[in-house]
């Protein structure tokens, strides 16, 4: 079972995301980031990439495209909260991203 990051947790997990561009999100506890790519295949590509490691992960983002722009949105229901899973799966987001 996947447990709630505690405030150090946090700190130490998702601290590096917030520095890199990810945000707090507003009125519940997830973190979200905009990605832009130079066009929609590559966009769409990124999606592709990063759900082959969702399922891996067994843990699914929150997104949506509209044309060369992913929103992406990483919190683990089942904890109602942030879980070390958002710290793996925002860290792979970015390397896929190229971040």
């Amino acid at each position: 079972m996947t447990d709630r990051l505690t405030d150090t947790e946090r700190n130490e997990q998702i601290g590096p995301l917030l520095r890199s561009g990810w945000k707090m999100a507003d009125g519940r506890e997830a973190i979200h980031k905009t990605y832009t790519f130079k066009n929609f295949v590559e966009a769409f590509g990124f999606m592709t990439r990063a759900a082959i490691w969702a399922e891996k992960l067994n843990h699914h983002p929150e997104w949506s495209n509209v044309y060369k722009t992913v929103e992406v949105t990483l919190t683990t229901h089942d904890v109602d909260g942030l879980s070390a899973l958002d710290a793996k799966l925002g860290a792979k987001m970015d390397k896929l991203a190229g971040g």
